[in-house]
């Protein structure tokens, strides 16, 4: 399979789209659509979880309500097998809490045509000193 042209365009796309329903909390639990049963892993937090029903368990265990979130930058790469892999970098705060930087990875695997998320991986930069 050849690289997508269109990686950069389907990055921002897909960040868009996700965190667009993520940040809703009525319909937060709709980001599993986007993962595969058995074939995705998520690490957040330095927790790895594989499978959507895992995923979407750790999604409902999340227990703030309101997030709000700014963007920094979305860069994207073409993968050899057709697929994206995106790296966000950005800013959250979650209810009352302070604000934090967080990064979140996402590799994006193509299945017909379109995707599913097979890796994502979520981090708050949060520095221990």
């Amino acid at each position: 399979m050849a690289l997508n042209p269109q990686y950069e365009d389907i990055g921002k796309g897909f960040v868009q789209q996700y965190y667009g329903i993520f940040d809703d909390p009525a319909n937060r639990a709709n980001v599993v659509n986007f993962y595969s049963a058995t074939e995705s892993f998520m690490t957040f937090e330095g927790h790895q979880i594989q499978g959507a029903p895992k995923i979407l368990e750790k999604v409902q265990s999340l227990t703030f309500q309101k997030i709000t979130r700014v963007i920094t930058t979305v860069d994207s790469q073409p993968t050899f097998d057709g697929g994206v892999l995106i790296n966000v970098l950005g800013r959250l705060q979650t209810d009352e809490d302070q604000p934090h930087a967080y990064i979140q990875t996402f590799v994006l695997k193509p299945v017909g045509v379109s995707f599913f998320v097979q890796h994502d991986i979520f981090r708050l930069a949060l520095h221990n000193v």
